[in-house]
């Protein structure tokens, strides 16, 4: 374990962070819920919905790559407190825009600030846990992402808009535990001696070594692919409810919730099971088991449960994907040196392209051809992910060790 940490720093520093990444899915994804009712006042599209969904997710991947690097250099704390300030405070601006450039606007700086507190808080929380429950905590830590953002989110934005005046009040109100979250981490996050002992071995270690690793550039694809599913879906859904299958609004926040408690049990039930069963084989098993499960989503009608279970599940999957490459894969790749830079690198090359490119080319395509046929985009990336897995190198300590130990017994 770090220097000087122990039990009770772990538990403090991991529920923190993982209350703070809970938040960045709540500022990010409130959007999505809310934009129904947007579109009417602002006069928008689908094609604004996923722009506005493709620029915040530009911007954090350049921003997370940048900032990643920073991390190894500085420590965690400089990144990550002026990060979760701004994000709240941007988030709580969105309820002020007047039209889609001020919303663009906002979005791309939220989009910075929030690419910002990713990478430095994933390997906070590695700094603070032990490496046996490495995989469990970063899982724990980026499940409250989907659980905030996707969970909590469209139930607390479809009944916020019962009790105040517009969907303007909602991005104020969600904005405000940030700032709470921000001192707690001020006043708890350390940095252990080992990071400090980084910030100078990272001067030593040049940024392309990161890319150098097979599972980085791997890791990279398969966040890709799984982020192209997450993220189209995420974003269009709620439309795809309401204007495709005409479900209610409220149905359609009880739906739409489904991947926010699926994805919050996927990322911290994936991870973890891989620190027993190995990384590759729980990546492969996961991105086969979403390709079935969004194939019968596509087939399944206005059936409120149904369409709630079969996007649980679906959820479970591909946000336990994010989680997995995100986390432990990245972490194990590189040199401790070098892990910021390397969860930098993965996440933010995966919000590049899946989180950015991809929403807006699935706005393009519910524009053109019908909002029901972004789903066929989703799918492409879950089966290009299940092919890039089979290339993986196994890295999980306890599977390392149970080779090592096969190994010696064999030769003796």
């Amino acid at each position: 374990m770090p220097n000087g940490s122990n039990g009770s720093y772990e538990w403090k520093a991991v529920t923190l962070l993982s209350l703070g990444f809970g938040l960045v899915g709540l500022d990010r994804w409130i959007i999505a819920p809310l934009f129904p009712f947007m579109m009417r006042d602002l006069h928008l599209g689908y094609q604004a919905l996923g722009n506005l969904i493709a620029v915040l997710g530009l911007c954090w991947g350049f921003s997370a790559i940048i900032t990643g690097a920073i991390s190894d250099r500085i420590g965690r704390r400089k990144i990550l407190i002026p990060a979760i300030v701004l994000f709240s405070l941007l988030s709580g601006l969105s309820g002020l825009a007047t039209g889609l450039v001020s919303l663009l606007f906002i979005r791309s700086i939220m989009g910075v600030t929030e690419g910002s507190f990713c990478p430095a808080s994933v390997a906070a929380t590695a700094d603070a846990s032990r490496p046996s429950r490495r995989g469990l905590n970063q899982g724990l830590q980026l499940s409250t992402f989907a659980l905030f953002g996707l969970g909590f989110g469209p139930i607390l934005a479809t009944q916020l808009l019962l009790v105040v005046p517009s969907w303007r009040w909602v991005f104020v109100l969600v904005a405000i535990p940030g700032l709470l979250i921000a001192y707690l981490l001020y006043v708890v996050i350390r940095e252990p001696e080992h990071v400090r002992e980084q910030a100078s071995a990272a001067e030593e270690h040049r940024w392309a070594e990161v890319v150098q690793s097979r599972n980085v550039v791997l890791a990279m694809l398969a966040l890709l692919c799984a982020m192209t599913g997450v993220f189209v879906l995420g974003a269009m859904m709620p439309n795809y409810l309401l204007d495709y299958l005409r479900l209610t609004a409220q149905q359609m926040g009880f739906v739409m919730s489904a991947i926010g408690f699926g994805g919050f049990l996927g990322q911290f039930a994936v991870a973890g099971l891989s620190d027993i069963c190995g990384r590759k084989v729980v990546a492969i098993f996961s991105f086969i088991a979403a390709c079935i499960l969004l194939i019968a989503f596509i087939e399944t009608g206005p059936h409120p449960f149904r369409l709630f279970t079969l996007l649980f599940l679906l959820a479970f999957a591909c946000f336990g994907l994010l989680a997995l490459f995100t986390g432990p894969v990245a972490t194990e790749a590189v040199p401790a040196s070098l892990i910021s830079s390397s969860i930098g690198i993965v996440s933010g090359t995966g919000e590049i392209f899946g989180g950015g490119v991809a929403p807006s080319l699935a706005g393009y395509i519910a524009e053109h051809y019908g909002i029901q046929n972004t789903l066929q985009l989703a799918l492409a990336g879950l089966i290009a992910g299940t092919f890039v897995c089979l290339f993986l190198k196994e890295t999980a300590p306890r599977k390392i060790r149970e080779r090592i130990e096969t190994t010696v017994t064999a030769t003796t």
